[in-house]
Order: structure tokens, then C-alpha cells, then sequence
């Protein structure tokens, strides 16, 4: 039979839409509904806001009247169930956001509501459950002024918990390590990385699950002030954070100062460098390294990645934006572009790479920048879902990704004020509580 030149030119177009529709999977499921009255959700630093063991996916947020709400579902369903605990929190500072994790044994951890304040960490009564006893300390040192804390997996089930110490400008960085085997928190570092009074750390890791590796990077801030951000740093330990070492395998003496670290990428203040970065290993344990900044003679911020490649740092820049902002300031800012994840796969022939952002000239949609060889990066765009998400930052499932590559996203459309509306008071901005959904997608290429 033959065709003529339009239909034929129909069915072409229709096959190659469903070989593109075959080569991935996306699932979006809503979880329940949640404040979006900032991005205390959506912040990028939630490590984690999604997280799951081999049988149950939990996902974590504060509802309108502040209760931390904890959702759930089985791994083989797409059905969630939302289920509100007794505990609280400022939901109005941005900084107070929600982490969980799941120990080896299956017990949820949970610390929630930090900025500049004491320790809430609370765990399960028994694995799987969703009642919880809260415990007022870890270790019971260096705990009454903490912000940003983060949990990771780590090799044989047990948990290692980051978190600042001090306030902006002046904070170091501490590590505990939870042991499945004793069911105790022990101290690995009290100060890794020093401010020395003058300086901190935003920093973000990532924790190989299968092994004792831990990647670190981070920019230095000088004052209170955004701007003042500069450079990118790294470290890496192979023993569960007690030894660190520079990439070239150089030991590094503790504590980590701005005159001993490794600089990954020289960037001065002013450039529009966003504090925390974000991290990720091939599977040679090659470090990748994404942010954003103006480049020089530029007045445009731009997507960045730094990577490693076992032999020198390299520093490529990933998008060509074309709409400037500052970042000048202090408090939570309202900006048009998210702070980005990066992630590797490596199960392939080559190490593929994958940047999750939010853009305002892609109309602020869950977004992906992709690579399919990252030794000659091309990279190519894509939006995820067509949700206008406001000012959401993306957050996924590490364990889920780790084990299966399946990119699990915590997504909600939240909204932000810029700054500080009075001394101690962020800025929020009305908007009804907004559903809450986890994106799950995979590459099946």
C-alpha cells in the first residue's frame, strides 16, 4: 500500500512519539496539600524531603497550622496516605525545613524547624510507624544553635546527620553518625570545616550508600550579606567522615580552614553565587559539582557544573539565560532561577548527567538539563511537568535514586518573599495551601 507524502510524513512523526514516550517514565502522584506560603517546603537543602527503603516511600512537610505532616505509600502503588504527627514548627522562616531518613532497621528519623536554634530530632517508636518520641539531644554539645540539618545513608544502614553550628557568617560544621547496630548517635566531627569567627560554610554531600565515602563542597560567606558568597571547595573521605582528603588524595589537617581547602572553582564576591551547592560521584567516584553565578564579563547568572575527572577540575557552563538578577541582601530571597541538583548515572556505557532546575524563562516548571556523555557534554532541555511552580526548588529521594535510578521529586507550587519583612520576620505571601506531588521518573534508554 502506499501512502502519500503528508499521511506518511503523519505516521513518521506519530512512531517517533512513541519511541521518545518509550524511552522514559514519568509518574505524578499528589501526596496532600501543604503551606506555600514560602519555600520552607520547597528548599533545596532538604535532605530529605522524599526518601524510601526497599518497600515504602515517605514524603514530609508542614501543613497551613504548622504540623509536620507525614505521607506514605507502598513502592508497588501509586496511592499515598497523609497522616498528621503531634509535632510543630515555625513554618513562616524559610530556613525550618523538614528532614527525614530510614535507618537499616526501618525506623524514620526526623529534624525539623532550625535556624539559629536547638536541636528537634525525633525518631519513630518502632520501624514503620509514624508515631514519634522526640529526643532532645544527639551527642549534647554543639546543639543549641543549629540550621540546616541533613541526613544521609551510608553503608550497612546507618545514618550520618550534617548540620551548621553558629549563624550565618560565623558557623562551623558538624557531624554525627546514628548506629543501626547500638541505636546511638556518636560524634565523627565537632568542627570540620572552621569559620575561624570570620567566615561559614554552605555546604552540601553526598554519601555513597553502598560504601564509607563522603563527598563534600562547599562556598565560603563572609557576612550576613549574599553576596559576599565566593568560590567552591571539596573534600572527600573513604572512612564515614574521620580522615578527609583533597582530590588528588592529598590529606587534609583538621579542621578544614579557607587557607587549607581545596578550591574547586575561583569565584569572587559579587558574582551572584548562590550559597549550597549541590553534589554527586560516578561510579569511579569522579566528584560533580553544580551551582549558579554570573560568569566574568557577564551580567547574567548561570548554571555551572565543576567536575573532576580523576585528573583536574573542569568548570562548564550549562545554560545561556538571558535574564539578570542580584543577589544581594539578606534573609530568604526571591529569586527566578532555583539552586540546582545534579545526579550521575553510570550504568551505561557512558556516565550520563542530569541538572533539576527551576527557571523563570522556562515559566518556572520542574526542569532537567541532560547529558548524555559527560566526558563531551551537549546538553539538551526538557520540562518535566507542566506545573508553574512558583518559587519551588527541587528535592528527591537519594535512596531511591541510588538503588534503582528512578528520580523521585518532591514538587509543590510555594510562593517567597524577599528578605525580611522586620528584624527576626521573613517575608511571606498569600497564597492558599497548594498540593503537594511526588514526580517519579525514570530514563529507560
Amino acid at each position: 500500500m502506499k501512502f502519500p507524502v503528508p499521511k506518511l510524513l503523519t505516521l513518521l512523526c506519530l512512531l517517533l512519539a512513541l519511541v521518545s514516550c518509550r524511552s522514559e517514565k514519568s509518574t505524578l502522584m499528589q501526596v496532600g496539600t501543604g503551606w506555600a506560603q514560602n519555600s520552607v517546603n520547597t528548599t533545596i537543602f532538604r535532605k530529605n524531603s522524599v526518601v524510601s527503603d526497599q518497600n515504602r516511600q515517605y514524603a514530609a512537610y508542614y501543613d497551613e497550622s504548622g504540623h509536620v505532616v507525614i505521607a506514605h505509600r507502598n513502592l508497588d502503588s501509586e496511592d499515598w496516605t497523609a497522616e498528621r504527627t503531634q509535632l510543630t514548627g515555625n513554618m513562616k522562616d524559610a530556613h525550618n525545613s523538614i528532614c527525614i531518613a530510614v535507618d537499616g532497621d526501618g525506623f524514620l528519623h526526623i529534624a525539623w524547624d532550625h535556624h539559629n536554634t536547638s536541636l528537634h530530632y525525633a525518631k519513630s517508636t518502632k520501624p514503620g510507624s509514624l508515631e514519634f518520641a522526640e529526643i532532645p539531644s544527639m551527642i549534647g554539645s554543639e546543639e543549641h544553635s543549629v540550621t540546616y540539618p541533613e541526613f544521609y545513608s551510608i553503608a550497612g544502614g546507618d545514618l550520618i546527620f550534617l548540620y551548621r553550628d553558629g549563624g550565618s557568617g560565623r558557623g562551623n560544621l558538624v557531624m554525627n553518625r546514628y548506629h543501626t547496630a547500638s541505636k546511638t548517635w556518636s560524634r565523627v566531627q565537632t568542627k570540620l570545616i572552621d569559620g575561624e569567627n570570620k567566615r561559614n560554610s554552605y555546604w552540601q554531600a553526598y554519601v555513597d550508600p553502598n560504601s564509607e565515602s563522603i563527598y563534600l563542597s562547599w562556598t565560603w560567606r563572609e557576612t550576613w550579606d549574599v553576596s559576599t558568597n565566593h568560590d567552591i571547595c571539596f573534600a572527600k573521605s573513604s572512612d564515614g567522615g574521620k580522615s578527609w582528603v583533597r582530590s588528588d588524595g592529598t590529606p587534609y589537617v583538621l579542621p578544614i580552614t579557607a587557607a587549607t581547602a581545596e578550591y574547586a572553582a575561583l569565584i569572587p564576591q559579587n558574582s551572584e553565587l548562590i550559597n549550597q551547592t549541590s553534589m554527586c560521584s560516578d561510579s569511579d567516584g569522579n566528584p560533580y559539582i553544580a551551582s549558579y553565578w554570573t560568569p566574568a564579563g557577564s551580567k547574567v547568572p548561570q548554571f555551572h557544573l565543576v567536575h573532576y575527572d580523576g585528573y583536574a577540575w573542569h568548570n562548564s557552563q550549562i545554560t545561556k539565560r538571558e535574564t539578570p538578577f542580584s543577589l544581594s541582601g539578606t534573609g530568604t530571597k526571591k529569586i527566578p532561577i532555583s539552586r540546582p541538583q545534579i545526579l550521575a548515572d553510570s550504568t551505561g556505557d557512558t556516565t550520563k548527567a542530569y541538572l533539576i532546575f527551576r527557571d523563570i524563562e522556562r515559566d518556572n516548571r520542574p526542569s532537567m538539563a541532560y547529558c548524555d556523555d559527560i566526558s563531551s557534554p551537549e546538553w539538551k532541555f526538557k520540562d518535566l511537568a507542566e506545573i508553574d511552580t512558583d518559587q519551588w526548588e527541587p528535592s528527591y529521594d537519594l535512596p531511591l535514586w541510588s538503588r534503582e535510578k528512578k528520580l523521585a521529586l518532591f514538587i509543590q507550587r510555594t510562593a517567597q518573599g524577599d528578605g525580611y519583612a522586620s528584624e527576626g520576620q521573613e517575608k511571606t505571601v498569600e497564597l492558599p495551601p497548594q498540593p503537594v506531588y511526588v514526580l517519579q521518573w525514570q530514563d529507560s534508554r
